[in-house]
């Protein structure tokens, strides 16, 4: 695979396939490759929810699976967990737990939380075993090698990689310097 053909820009639209939080015609979308087991990309998940309290309508948010297996021995697995808490309807609810139990991500603890959040705990066991959702992740991991992704998590900001830092400050100058913030850009400054 040519790890330089996107050289910075996201090669896979955000599209029907995505887990996306927001309106659609936001003027910004940021789209994150994440791994549920790093440390990093948990961190990025309470910088991207001021973000969004910050820019409410005006950004869309897309959620991209890119497990470093060869780091994190279960952030795979932790992917397909998601995808297949997605087949029923409930990825963000599942996102979060990941997240929020990053250091318990065997088998049965995924089945477990599936069952808290209510989903059908045999169906989700069953694919998670039969690998039902290893082709999903695995379009994410391309397109992120496509586009450039190295590590988690990478931002793109309106089809562009962030290449500064990832705490608030640098997102947030990254996405005002778009300038299509809807005459927010002071409030959001200060």
């Amino acid at each position: 695979m040519n790890t330089k053909k996107g050289r910075g820009k996201l090669t896979v639209q955000v599209g029907p396939q995505d887990h996306v939080q927001g309106p659609e015609a936001a003027p910004i979308t940021l789209v994150e490759y994440g791994d549920f087991e790093c440390p990093h990309s948990r961190r990025a998940v309470s910088i991207v929810e001021t973000l969004q309290k910050r820019l409410g309508d005006q950004v869309r948010f897309v959620f991209r699976h890119f497990p470093l297996i060869e780091k994190h021995p279960h952030a795979q697995q932790a992917a397909e967990a998601a995808e297949a808490a997605a087949a029923q309807g409930k990825f963000w609810e599942m996102y979060r737990r990941l997240f929020k139990n990053q250091f318990e991500l065997e088998e049965e603890d995924l089945v477990f939380y599936a069952d808290e959040l209510g989903l059908d705990a045999e169906r989700f066991a069953r694919e998670l075993q039969e690998h039902v959702h290893a082709g999903r992740v695995k379009k994410d991991i391309e397109s992120g090698v496509e586009s450039g992704v190295t590590g988690t998590p990478d931002f793109f900001i309106n089809g562009v990689l962030h290449t500064g830092d990832y705490d608030f400050e640098s997102l947030m100058a990254g996405i005002e310097r778009t300038g299509l913030l809807n005459g927010k850009r002071s409030r959001l400054a200060s």
